[in-house]
């Protein structure tokens, strides 16, 4: 090989290598942020989880949080295989790179599944989890739920503040004379249910269904388009391993 053909290759090399190694950092930092979303969504959404009688909203949280965490020791093992130029160690960061890109890419299809189904089932589910299980023995979790979804979106019942009229606790004793429990009423005091009006009690129409679904369906497309986007970079990075690796020397055994 001439002189100058040597040089330029080795030119392309070290271009490759920087290009990786600012590829795998921006990568490093997207990890974060795919983590991020995930945990975010289980941490601080969690309770509304609660009330979703599928998985997938939550499996689609925990395949992001998993494949961010790879993606942030993936970033740094390939800073390794990009400087020392080993061609054993960049095998392996791109069987990484894909197994993260078909996790990324499995959360994006999860995501716009349930996105598909999601209207269905709040309908079907979502009422009978309000009447049947709010304020019931060893069913905190949906009391807990109901409540901070009646206040943080001021919505009341399903459907409507109606729907409680056929709860299992406001036809008990426990409910003091409540028709809607305290979370329903515009400014929260003990026993503030008991007075059913407009204005005391929030009579939004399309009850919680429509504001639980809105919040829901753009939580899922942020996870949706984390994942795709994330993925989409990812083959920008699998590409340029790809040419580094050809453009290195074979070791020698």
């Amino acid at each position: 090989m001439r002189p100058n053909e040597e040089k330029k290759e080795k030119c392309g090399t070290i271009c490759l290598k920087y290009l990786l190694f600012t590829f795998n950092f921006l990568f490093w930092l997207a990890g974060g942020a795919v983590m991020a979303v995930g945990i975010w969504t289980l941490i601080e959404k969690s309770d509304y989880i609660s009330l979703l009688s599928s998985k997938i909203y939550a499996v689609s949280a925990y395949i992001l949080i998993v494949a961010g965490v790879i993606v942030m020791i993936t970033g740094v093992l390939g800073c390794c295989a990009t400087f020392k130029e080993q061609r054993r160690l960049l095998r392996v960061y791109f069987v990484l790179l894909l197994c993260i890109f078909l996790l990324e890419i499995l959360a994006g299809v999860l995501a716009y599944i349930y996105y598909q189904q999601l209207n269905e089932e709040l309908k079907v589910n979502l009422r009978e989890t309000m009447v049947q299980k709010y304020n019931q023995p060893e069913q905190d979790h949906v009391t807990k739920a109901v409540d901070k979804l009646q206040q943080e979106f001021k919505c009341c019942g399903s459907n409507s503040s109606s729907d409680w009229k056929e709860s299992a606790w406001i036809h008990s004793s426990l409910s003091s004379g409540r028709f809607v429990p305290d979370s329903c009423c515009k400014s929260p005091t003990e026993l503030c249910g008991k007075r059913d009006h407009p204005s005391n009690i929030y009579k939004v129409e399309g009850g919680c269904i429509t504001k639980l679904e809105n919040f829901i369906l753009n939580h899922l497309q942020i996870i949706g388009a984390v994942g795709v986007g994330v993925a989409c970079v990812q083959i920008v990075g699998m590409f340029v391993t790809c040419s580094l690796y050809r453009s290195l020397k074979a070791e020698p055994y």
